[in-house]
């Protein structure tokens, strides 16, 4: 009767295993889609396009490394004209330097840059909250209003700028150095909010009627040469547009 006991118990045990073991990845949140398959960059175009060697991907994780003294972009291609949706990923800086995303990003026909966007910015531990957590403003002719960590800035009708403080925003505290960190950009008719490990760290309205960006690409941006960032698990969901 023990040993029927015992037999019974490794059984369980073994089964119990296995059913671990066949779970595999965990499926993405419901509505999101990865957008980086974790072995190629299939689906993303290097800007400029000489820049490519800038970017690979390095044990699953999709790696940046600047090789110029300039900024570089990774481009989403399947969808160059998103309007609202939600960003999901992580990145981890392997060294100092700056990085971010652009978003609904387009070529800016002054040629003060490669694009216009919205770009929600970060960098390295001690950079500086005028670019970790923070939004920056690439236009060809607007007004650039900062918009550091810890703020709330509405552009109302006329082009003006309104910041406030925002009550318990991300602080240095809780991002990890030299380790992975978890990002959500929400992108909702004229709303943008920028999460770093689940708080919130700066956003902002675009109220002005003339100028505001619809829609556009998603870029993944290196700043300079030398700088090494790791992105993964890059996931994607398509709201409906919001109301005007």
């Amino acid at each position: 009767m023990q040993r029927s006991s015992q037999n019974v118990s490794v059984l369980l045990v073994a089964l119990g295993l296995l059913a671990l073991g066949s779970c595999g990845p965990s499926e993405p949140e419901a509505g999101f889609a990865p957008i980086f398959d974790g072995r190629t960059l299939a689906g993303w175009r290097a800007v400029p396009e000489v820049d490519i060697a800038a970017w690979s991907v390095v044990d699953g994780t999709l790696r940046a490394k600047g090789l110029e003294d300039r900024q570089s972009f990774l481009v989403y291609a399947e969808d160059e004209v998103l309007t609202d949706f939600e960003l999901k990923f992580s990145y981890r800086m392997l060294t100092d330097g700056n990085t971010g995303v652009e978003l609904r990003a387009r070529t800016d026909p002054s040629g003060k840059r490669l694009f216009e966007g919205y770009h929600a910015d970060l960098g390295h531990v001690g950079i500086g909250a005028h670019i970790l957590g923070a939004w920056d403003f690439h236009f060809a002719t607007r007004t650039e209003f900062p918009c550091p960590r810890g703020t709330r800035l509405r552009i109302d009708e006329s082009g003006a700028g309104h910041p406030e403080a925002i009550d318990n925003s991300l602080e240095l505290a809780d991002i990890r150095k030299r380790d992975w960190n978890q990002c959500l950009v929400v992108a909702k008719g004229n709303r943008f909010q920028f999460f770093v490990n689940g708080k919130l760290s700066s956003e902002f309205t675009d109220g002005i009627a003339r100028g505001r960006l619809e829609s556009g690409a998603i870029a993944l941006q290196i700043h300079e040469k030398g700088t090494e960032i790791a992105f993964r698990e890059i996931l994607l969901k398509r709201l409906d547009p919001a109301a005007p």
